[in-house]
This record gives C-alpha cells, structure tokens and sequence, in this order.
C-alpha cells in the first residue's frame, strides 16, 4: 500500500517561512513528478510547484521567487520550502506523486496526502 503522508504545516506570522515535508511509503517501484497543491477555502485546488524524477522544476506564478521545490530521490521524499509567507499563502497544502508500486512495476498513478494547514496571520 503506497502512502504520501505530508508534514511541516503551521502557523505564522506574515514574512515567515515553513517548510513542508512528504514522504512516500510502501512497496515503490519508482516516482516520476512530484508536486504540492494548495486549497484556500472557496477556492479550487491550485498546483504550486512541481519537480521532475530529473529535478526540473516550475511554480505557479505566485509563489514564484518565494517557494522552492526540492527532492531527495533516496528517501521518496519533496520538500517545499515556503519563506516570505503572505496571508494569501493560507491554504490546506497537499503533496503529489506519481508512482509506480513494485507490484504493478512499470505502471504510474496519482497519489496525493492528506493535507497539511498552513496558516498566515497579517
């Protein structure tokens, strides 16, 4: 059973920084993309930055310069470290991979975490 399981989320004051982590667990045959999505409430669910299995990497234009996506591929595990935090950055973060379990070796699917706050105040 494959696993994201994210960490990191807090609160603080505008102008700080965070750093979210996201594990991957269970049987993994490989990861391809990996990735965090934000929901502020009312809002759809945004894709903030993403990182290859190669280590390219884009962000959304408002975190751009802010936000910085990283990997470490021995571990199953992206990080996203968040600094210059604004009151707008207040959302439920959530990781994504791109998986394939050793059982099904070869074949990829979408897998996302539980969630983590991530909370603002002005």
């Amino acid at each position: 059973q494959v696993q994201l399981v994210e960490s990191g989320g807090g609160l603080v004051q505008a102008g700080g920084s965070l750093r979210l982590s996201c594990a991957a667990s269970g049987s993994i045959f490989s990861i391809n993309d990996m990735a965090w999505y934000r929901q502020a409430p009312g809002k759809q669910r945004e894709l903030v930055a993403r990182i290859t299995g190669g280590g390219s990497t884009n962000y959304a234009d408002s975190v751009k310069g802010r936000f910085t996506i990283s990997r470490d591929n021995a571990k199953n595990t992206v990080y996203l470290q968040m600094n210059s935090l604004k009151p707008e950055d207040t959302a439920v973060y959530y990781c994504n991979a791109d998986i394939s379990p050793r059982v099904v070796a070869g074949t990829y699917s979408t897998y996302w975490g539980q969630g983590t706050q991530v909370t603002v105040s002005s």
